[in-house]
């Protein structure tokens, strides 16, 4: 598994919590300060590594079965550049929506075309599920 975005690891526990055997989570996080922090939490664990780098150098990685996606740049390039990390069946997880009822998908006024993008690409099949009232998520499964 990997994680795009570690913040202050509540993503990292949160995968961490569900993992069984012998899997490894890989999360990458940009911010020096904040990997070093996560690092500290996991340091006993020999399942959770993180890195203090892009989200790009989970290529080195890859393929994951489970991508949990949280970095802005990374979701607006959109599948073309992410495929390459997922399995063939594996699944990523992009947060941070806001719910949108309609077709083309809108947010602030404008196609968001990130999530169109993810919606409608060949390589997954793709539904968004509302987490909260004012949140939603875009669960893509690689085909």
């Amino acid at each position: 598994m990997a994680e795009c975005g570690t913040g202050c690891g509540v993503g990292s526990a949160w995968l961490r919590s569900g993992i069984r055997g012998d899997v490894r989570i890989v999360t990458a996080e940009l911010d020096h300060r904040l990997a070093e922090a996560v690092r500290t939490m996991f340091e006993d664990d020999s399942h959770v590594e993180v890195l203090q780098a892009d989200w790009t150098t989970l290529r080195e990685y890859a393929p994951f079965s489970l991508l949990f996606l949280d970095v802005r740049e990374a979701k607006q390039n959109g599948p073309e550049l992410i495929t390459e990390l997922i399995e063939p069946g594996g699944i990523v997880v992009l947060d941070d929506f806001t719910p949108c009822h309609g077709w083309p998908p809108v947010y602030e006024g404008r196609v968001d075309t990130t999530r169109e993008q993810w919606l409608t690409d060949k390589r997954f099949t793709t539904a968004e599920v509302m987490v909260a009232p004012d949140a939603s998520v875009l669960i893509a499964t690689r085909r």
